[in-house]
């Protein structure tokens, strides 16, 4: 099977599929006849990358693998295939978010340190709910609180391959322009009816899936 042939195949089951897919994942849909391996695979989605530029399209890595998605630029125009509004989530919710990004692991408690308020029940609930953030352990001290850390889904909906790819901490001046960077305002319309939209995430060079929890 020719490189083409395979590029294309990719982006067939990456369109279709919706999400992210790992090259061993990519690799078993083919059979035996095909011959392909996971060199091929890796040459096929660089090709692709390289195929999907200057279209609405793009193929990006993130933390679960390489998935299609269209390009930041068209988002607007996507969205309004679907009457619901995306969901908005309040400045309490986004700011416990960047703060387990940056400081994880990280307890409820030392959370409402750094923000000076009590952090809902309803905020971390709707965070694990929307598997953006794990209980990953307890910190050793009195009551035992639990230690947050963000998730493998969190990396995804916001395009990162890894957590060494968010914004540098000490380039930003405040909870605001965390939320701006991460694009957290938005985060909901990053996936609709498993077509990917990008939030100025951006393919990587390398394709080297990493592993993260």
């Amino acid at each position: 099977m020719t490189l083409d042939a395979v590029s294309k195949i990719l982006q067939a089951v990456l369109l279709a599929c919706g999400k992210a897919m790992t090259v061993e994942q990519l690799i078993a849909i083919f059979g035996l006849e095909d011959g392909v391996n996971h060199e091929q695979v890796v040459q096929a989605l660089q090709t692709l990358r390289v195929a999907l530029e200057g279209s609405a399209l793009e193929l990006v890595q993130v933390a679960s693998g390489f998935r299609v998605q269209v390009r930041a630029e068209f988002g607007p125009y996507v969205s309004r295939l679907w009457e619901e509004r995306p969901q908005k989530y309040s400045r309490a919710l986004l700011e416990t978010l960047a703060l387990i990004a940056y400081r994880q692991p990280i307890t409820r408690g030392e959370i409402e340190d750094i923000r000076g308020v009590a952090v809902s029940t309803q905020i971390i609930r709707t965070l694990q709910e929307r598997e953006w953030v794990r209980i990953a352990g307890h910190r050793d001290v009195p009551g035992r609180p639990a230690l947050l850390v963000t998730t493998r889904l969190f990396l995804d909906a916001f395009g990162l391959k890894r957590l060494s790819d968010l914004p540098s901490l000490a380039a930003l001046r405040d909870l605001d322009q965390i939320n701006a960077e991460l694009n957290l305002t938005e985060a909901g319309q990053n996936e609709q009816n498993g077509l990917m939209m990008a939030k100025d995430a951006q393919p990587h060079d390398d394709f080297q899936v990493e592993e993260h929890e």
